[in-house]
């Protein structure tokens, strides 16, 4: 037998060697990680990856190497993870796992919860109340816990000791930001609910931080809330904002309705009609001891109110007013905001 044909038998038979010693170690890292039973519950998020699927597994020891995971379902071309909660077995292997995760048979299928613009907290705990098993007390509850707040409070560079105002009526108003958040199921606990929501705000701040200047963070929020909740439609606020930019500038009260309706815990329309001017409350900018911005937010503001704030329109309205088609007008004194209201009066447009 000539050197060269040794030589290929020795090349095939180390080849060989290879591919068994290779097949031998991925058949046994596709094995399970124990031979006792042991159930572990494990969550897989909406819009995960396989990587993030192998992640989850290894961190739980459901698999024994995620990169062979991630070799079986490709070359099985498992294309189609459930997302959701599976009770897996470490007894069970990648195969009857992947058979499990893409069975579409989650424990529990995700929830999706909207929080709209402008919500203050006691809209958001019906939010809550109508979505989860939690009820409206629950939240309240919680906010009501000082260790809790501690707690946010070191956690989230945003939040201060400004929201522990024994006269502040939810210390995390203002600081929920509005979207569409998805959770687990129905379980999901307020505690849960408030981070996911916070870390949104921590997102949203971080982009403006530079910009928030003269004011707090919690002053800021403050006159942004306002501004949302004034704001009828998102091209009114940028001149809702000049108006109490003006206002604090002069040393004005604000004037505001939504304040007031807020101070008095009115959820019902805010029109002229409806508010108590007079209702006493660090949150009520018609007292004339009240100049310049009130205690704390009324509201959870968008990041179009955000962005109204940081860039008001270059005005000197001073006045603002709408009818009741929701359109507002912008005054420059007080002569023109009751000439303005006379006329929406005799043209039937005012709040009657």
């Amino acid at each position: 037998m000539s050197k060269f044909v040794k030589a290929i038998i020795c090349v095939i038979v180390l080849f060989c060697s290879f591919f068994i010693l290779a097949l031998s170690y991925y058949m046994y890292q596709l094995g399970p990680t124990s031979k006792e039973e042991q159930t572990v519950q494990i969550e897989i998020p909406r819009g995960s990856t396989g990587n993030d699927v192998a992640l989850i597994l290894k961190e739980n020891n459901l698999i024994k190497d995620v990169n062979v995971f991630k070799l079986y379902i490709k070359i099985h071309n498992v294309n189609n993870i459930g997302h959701g909660i599976y009770n897996l077995n470490k007894t069970m292997g990648v195969k009857k796992i992947t058979e499990t995760i893409t069975s579409g048979k989650a424990l529990n299928k995700d929830i999706s919860i909207t929080f709209k613009e402008g919500l203050n907290m006691r809209g958001i705990a019906k939010v809550i109340k109508e979505n989860t098993n939690n009820s409206y007390n629950d939240v309240l509850t919680l906010l009501e816990d000082e260790e809790y707040i501690d707690t946010l409070i070191e956690e989230y560079w945003f939040l201060t000791d400004e929201i522990k105002n024994k006269d502040i009526y939810y210390p995390l108003e203002g600081y929920l930001s509005p979207n569409t958040y998805r959770f687990v199921d129905k379980n999901v606990t307020v505690d849960k609910i408030f981070r996911t929501m916070l870390d949104q705000t921590g997102k949203v701040l971080d982009k403006y931080k530079n910009d928030i200047k003269g004011h707090t963070v919690h002053e800021f929020l403050t006159l942004a809330s306002i501004v949302q909740s004034e704001g009828l439609n998102k091209d009114d606020m940028p001149y809702m904002a000049s108006v109490f930019y003006n206002r604090l500038d002069k040393k004005m009260s604000f004037g505001s309705c939504s304040t007031a309706c807020y101070a008095a815990k009115f959820d019902g329309l805010c029109v002229p009609k409806n508010v108590n001017t007079k209702y006493n409350s660090p949150y009520n900018t018609y007292l004339s001891s009240m100049i310049g911005l009130p205690i704390g937010p009324i509201s959870n503001p968008g990041e179009v109110a955000i962005q109204a704030a940081i860039n008001p329109a270059d005005t000197d309205y001073l006045y603002f007013l709408s009818d009741i088609n929701k359109k507002t007008y912008f005054t420059r004194s007080n002569s023109e905001h009751i000439a303005k209201k006379q006329e929406l009066i005799k043209a039937g447009l005012w709040h009657e």
